[in-house]
């Protein structure tokens, strides 16, 4: 899961500048984007990209709403730091591991000719890009954001194991709602919108 290696072929840049290029790619390129820059072994970058994904949404969330988050006896500072760094460096990691189990299950039941688990760990991680709206509390930003994670969910399994998009949705489904209806907050944001969500 942490593997990085020196010289992948098509794999993304590393540092800030090769993040932010991956996040705007995947936004405005997301066909380009799971074509070129999703190759074997390289989850080091897509493991970051959802990290720091998590890290804007969960600070601003803390920003906005910190009454969401439960309180601790210490200072304001020290409880904004302990569950953001939880977020960020447990759950975060854990989830894109469990994830990724369950959506290669899925792949192995509707796609024949796959290609490898790395490969989507990134199609996970990269789909999340959206998701840095998430954490500002207004339903329709998040919904929206949210919708959009699961599109890119959805095409990134499509190009990247060379799928038909009916497969990919079948494949996606689970994964995309566990990861943005409940993880990111878009089922909420549907409700606070009025719109029933039967699940």
């Amino acid at each position: 899961m942490t593997q990085w290696i020196e010289n992948p072929e098509g794999g993304r840049d590393r540092g800030p500048r090769g993040l932010a290029r991956a996040w705007l790619e995947v936004l405005v390129r997301p066909q380009r984007f799971f074509r070129t820059g999703v190759s074997p072994g390289d989850q080091a970058p897509g493991l970051t990209f959802l990290m720091t994904v998590v890290l804007v949404a969960v600070t601003s969330q803390y920003v906005f709403t910190p009454e969401s988050f439960p309180s601790l006896p210490v200072s304001p500072v020290l409880a904004a730091a302990f569950w953001i760094s939880l977020v960020v460096l447990l759950v975060a990691p854990l989830g894109l591991h469990l994830l990724s189990a369950l959506q290669t299950l899925f792949l192995l039941v509707v796609v024949n000719d796959r290609a490898g688990i790395s490969q989507t760990v990134q199609v996970l991680a990269y789909a999340t890009a959206p998701c840095v709206v998430a954490g500002v509390p207004i339903p329709a930003i998040r919904a929206v954001a949210c919708l959009y994670g699961a599109i890119l969910l959805v095409a990134g399994l499509r190009i990247v194991h060379e799928t038909s998009l009916i497969r990919a949705l079948l494949a996606g489904f689970v994964p995309a709602l566990l990861l943005f209806g409940y993880g990111f907050g878009g089922i909420a944001a549907l409700e606070a919108l009025g719109v029933t969500v039967p699940l």
